[in-house]
């Protein structure tokens, strides 16, 4: 159902407010350089910072910037099972065409609960669901077995894997029929290889022509064209995480005049050892 560079897209703030105007200039980027989907007010979108008026407007405004020119999956994930069906049936309203759902963070829950947390939005709400495997923000992962099981349910259509292991995205492929994005920019091409569909993106919010390239050519089985691809961008990749994201992709991105790089507390301004090194990546990609 989803597949292609789909952008983990940035909530731009300005003097400690959304700014929805930027939401949609960044918006008309994006769909003008081929990018396949927008994610609004995931991680990278710093969702847990967000109230819910302000969470349900930003998903609202994206949704009408696009003007259905490509899919928009609006991140309603929570540690409450009744807070993640709320904000679904949100996006819903507001006419997101599928919601990205993390595992609950904090909680640890089994897999049980996890299945019942899922299976409680399932029913809840009748909207195409993205499950979020990201251990590394969560601490819980999925099993092979309760993601099997979970692609059995009406409106669970696909999994962003970002657990770091092709093993585990292999393993899903082969025991299920369920569409598997990257979550890890770096490892787009090789779980391509596997039977992946695409990336949801943190590179993208920088280079949105370059990662649709990519991960075109991966899908078309152009391997040495999406190998060249990769590793022109390897360096981005990396430095886009040498702080939490999305603190190193804002300042990115204001150093392209595209944004201002405020963050909201916990996060904070990136420190200006690393922003040099941000700096000199964007220069040798050419990209300021």
């Amino acid at each position: 159902m989803f597949k292609g560079s789909i952008v983990a897209l940035v909530t731009p703030f300005k003097d400690s407010q959304v700014d929805y105007t930027k939401i949609e200039e960044l918006v008309e980027m994006h769909v003008s350089s081929g990018t396949h989907g927008i994610v609004p007010c995931g991680t990278t979108g710093e969702a847990p910072t967000l109230d819910f008026e302000e969470h349900i407007k930003v998903i609202e405004t994206t949704v009408k910037a696009v003007n259905k020119r490509v899919p928009v999956i609006a991140g309603t994930g929570s540690n409450s099972t009744a807070e993640t069906v709320y904000l679904t049936e949100q996006a819903k309203k507001v006419g997101a065409d599928a919601v990205l759902i993390s595992t609950p963070y904090y909680n640890k829950p089994p897999q049980k609960g996890l299945y019942e947390h899922y299976k409680k939005v399932n029913d809840s709400v009748d909207i195409p669901i993205v499950l979020y495997n990201v251990p590394g923000r969560t601490a819980v992962s999925f099993t092979t077995e309760t993601v099997t099981r979970l692609a059995e349910l009406k409106n669970v259509v696909a999994l962003k894997e970002a657990s770091g292991s092709v093993d585990t995205t292999s393993q899903i492929i082969a025991q299920s029929d369920i569409t598997v994005l990257s979550g890890d920019d770096s490892l787009t091409l090789p779980l391509i290889s596997v039977g992946a569909k695409g990336v949801i993106s943190v590179t993208a919010n920088v280079a949105p022509k370059e990662m649709s390239a990519l991960v075109e050519a991966a899908l078309k089985g152009d391997y040495d064209t999406a190998r060249k691809m990769h590793y022109s961008l390897m360096s981005l990749f990396k430095v886009l995480f040498v702080e939490s994201n999305p603190i190193p992709v804002k300042a990115a991105l204001e150093l392209m005049g595209k944004i201002s790089g405020d963050l909201r507390l916990p996060l904070c301004r990136i420190d200006d050892a690393n922003k040099e090194k941000v700096k000199k990546v964007l220069q040798e990609c050419s990209l300021v």
